[in-house]
């Protein structure tokens, strides 16, 4: 399993950028799914820098069998106030400073803790986890792979079945959308499926209502799966019988603009650089007030994660990120249209995770 690796990777980290610390206590859940494995609802871990031995991972009672399972190879603490206990256990044994998860502590739960330990110096330090996560290893590709693939066999069965056609509503092929991904070996959705109809997919996060589709729609369907934790992520959107002359410009502008940004998403490039090169293919169609997000996010154990492809981003990306790269442009009363694709950065060009056709389908 590759948790003890992970482990290792925060531990070695932490040495180089924070070597005034014996410890880092780790309280985010999906940070604690990475590096442990569990998957439960209430948890902390305290990573000592001398190695698993000295470490700690704590829970309630409520999870102690399932913790037996999923934690392998830490002591584990069970207690109520999970957290709480692991600090003043390290109190007690004479640690000196311990780094704690300033982004997701509360004030309170932070006064909690040094009240647990007052000799204790509690230090922050942010987004250390997060950082090693942006990384996929080959266990998160394959899962990744497998979440991607599941949307890609969802919208390919929706399609041959005759799933988007007029009368059926937005909410109808949305829940028709999800059960297609549970029945290719997703656990559900990634996030809430998009399906926007006609004037509708101008809006980027327009939610399924009970509106019909009509022939002569844009239909844009922002959907994912969720695979062993892991969340795949695309858009692709058709045209309801013959596509409009207008309709065939819009998608040929953004389909150019999904071209440039993923030629642009090389190892090494600046995320904002990526963003530009996109986003410059739209401005030069005098378009660009209509491209009202960023050009893409990281994607993981959470549907958005660093980093993310914006003006003003200076990561550089690197090997084994998984990024969207999702251009839209938005006619506000007409309709809009976005193309994204999961995609893997690499030296060369990005491997698609997701393998559904970007060509303008006319549907029906």
């Amino acid at each position: 399993m590759p948790f003890p690796s992970r482990r290792a990777a925060l531990r070695a980290l932490l040495r180089a950028e924070h070597s005034d610390l014996d410890a880092l206590l780790l309280t985010d859940l999906v940070n604690i799914r990475y590096l442990t494995g569990f998957t439960g609802s209430q948890a902390a871990l305290l990573l000592h820098v001398d190695g698993d031995e000295a470490s700690s991972f704590g829970t309630d009672g409520r999870y102690r069998t399932q913790a037996g399972q999923q934690v392998g190879g830490l002591p584990i603490l069970v207690e109520r106030a999970s957290a709480r206990a692991l600090v003043e256990q390290a109190g007690i044994r004479g640690l000196r400073a311990v780094g704690f998860e300033s982004d997701t502590v509360t004030v309170d739960a932070h006064v909690g803790l040094q009240q647990a330990a007052p000799d204790l110096t509690l230090v922050r330090a942010p987004g250390q986890a997060q950082r090693l996560r942006t990384v996929k290893d080959d266990t998160e590709l394959a899962a990744l792979g497998a979440a991607c693939g599941a949307g890609d066999a969802a919208l390919a069965d929706l399609l041959a079945a005759g799933g988007l056609r007029p009368g059926r509503t937005e909410r109808e092929v949305a829940d028709d959308l999800e059960a297609r991904m549970r029945a290719h070996g997703a656990s559900g959705p990634a996030f809430a499926t998009i399906v926007a109809a006609g004037p509708h997919s101008a809006l980027p996060h327009h939610r399924p209502t009970d509106t019909p589709l009509r022939r002569g729609d844009l239909v844009t369907m922002d959907f994912g799966a969720l695979v062993d934790g892991y969340h795949s992520d695309m858009t692709r959107t058709v045209v309801l019988g013959p596509a409009a002359g207008w309709q065939r410009e819009l998608y040929a502008l953004v389909e150019a603009a999904q071209a440039a940004g993923r030629e642009a998403l090389v190892a090494g490039a600046r995320a904002a650089d990526v963003d530009a090169a996109a986003r410059a293919v739209v401005d030069a169609a005098g378009r660009g007030a209509e491209f009202v997000h960023p050009l893409g996010h990281g994607v993981g154990l959470q549907i958005h994660e660093a980093p993310l492809l914006a003006a003003g981003t200076e990561t550089a990306l690197a090997a084994g990120m998984v990024i969207t790269v999702e251009p839209g442009v938005y006619l506000e009363g007409r309709g809009g249209v976005r193309i994204e694709d999961t995609l893997l950065v690499r030296a060369g060009a990005p491997r698609a995770l997701t393998g559904s056709t970007r060509e303008l389908l006319e549907v029906g």
